[in-house]
């Protein structure tokens, strides 16, 4: 079974790619998990295909769905068979049956699945089969099962240079265009919250649909007291503007951002891309090469802000800031520290101190 990432397989969907006749779903991604299964749901349909929806949990059985698969319908002659299995599921026959008839339970479950796998073994050109697991990992056995027709679609947390890719594939898919800043902006806001993206995006669509492309002054809000765009706060700490950035951060603050939410999901990614940066620049590579370590286009904002950052800061004083910023998320989340605005306005005070 050929084993692809999210953002892969949703791509070749976008691109005309026909998805094999069984998808098997799995992650930790619950957003991810609901958007790959839309996704496949919206490309089978336009070729026709009607949706029929099965649930396993508890001690169910793949019965109904085997039947499903087996059967016909005069009124769907091409079907999109969607199983969600939940996490309350457990397989008949294993280690928790052992109170009653081992060998009674364990040749039904096997007489079952050698029923599904047939199953899928005959799946035609007007059926195609999806399993949605809610675990990180699909069990083995259903890998083993589905293996010859079958697809794994793993929705594991995006890493950092995912995330604006992931927010173009969004704003693709729902026929606009993302302006490098306003892909900057949403990954910066949001960080790994895909889901606040996409619905981000579709916000957007609202007002943008006419034009087909969505803008940094798309993204934002009107007003004195909105949030603190990521990009301004991070701007002003590249150049080394003290005052600026203790306002942006008490603003940020004032409009409802949590100190333990800021240094964790910008603050700290932003000095490790400086000290990432810092550390190349200390052993003469280019920018080219700092674009490659970081997993970032040449011509990314965050990408521009990390090197000037770098060369502003250097690597001493950037090692320092990393390594208390880390401290201080660690002490935020043990309760060690109660004045958390205080703390992490004295990092950022220190680490700009001089520079």
């Amino acid at each position: 079974m050929a084993a692809e990432n999210a953002l892969g397989f949703l791509r070749a969907l976008g691109q005309g790619r026909d998805p094999t006749p069984a998808v098997l779903i799995a992650g930790p991604q619950a957003f991810l998990r609901e958007y790959v299964l839309e996704a496949l749901r919206q490309r089978l349909a336009r070729d026709g295909f009607k949706y029929r929806t099965f649930q396993v949990g508890g001690g169910d059985g793949f019965a109904p769905v085997i039947s499903e698969l087996e059967g016909a319908d005069l009124f769907a002659p091409k079907r999109m068979v969607v199983c969600r299995v939940l996490r309350s599921h457990r397989d008949r026959g294993g280690a928790e049956d052992e109170e009653g008839d081992d060998g009674e339970g364990r040749s039904a479950a096997a007489g079952g699945e050698a029923a599904f796998a047939a199953a899928i073994e005959r799946l035609g050109p007007a059926l195609r089969l999806v399993l949605s697991y809610e675990r990180d990992n699909a069990p083995a056995k259903m890998r083993k099962l589905v293996d010859q027709a079958g697809t794994l679609v793993n929705c594991m947390r995006p890493f950092d240079n995912q995330i604006g890719q992931y927010a173009e594939l969004f704003a693709r898919n729902l026929g606009l265009k993302l302006s490098m800043s306003a892909s900057d902006l949403l990954a910066g806001r949001h960080g790994g919250d895909l889901a606040a993206i996409a619905n981000a995006l579709a916000k957007a669509a609202i007002t943008c649909g006419e034009k087909g492309r969505v803008e940094t002054s798309d993204l934002g809000e009107a007003g004195l007291t909105r949030i603190p765009e990521v990009f301004e706060l991070a701007e002003s700490l590249t150049r080394g503007n003290s005052a600026e950035t203790l306002s942006l951060f008490d603003r940020a603050i004032e409009t409802g951002r949590e100190p333990i939410e800021l240094l964790a999901v910008e603050l700290i990614p932003l000095v490790r891309r400086m000290l990432v940066a810092a550390a190349l620049i200390a052993r003469r590579k280019g920018v080219a090469e700092i674009a490659r370590t970081l997993g970032l286009p040449p011509n990314s904002g965050m990408l521009t802000r990390a090197v000037e950052g770098a060369r502003r800061f250097e690597l001493d004083r950037l090692t320092r800031a990393h390594q208390r910023a880390c401290e201080l998320d660690a002490h935020f989340k043990m309760g060690l520290l109660k004045e958390r605005e205080q703390a992490v306005a004295g990092m950022l005070l220190d680490l700009m101190a001089g520079a």
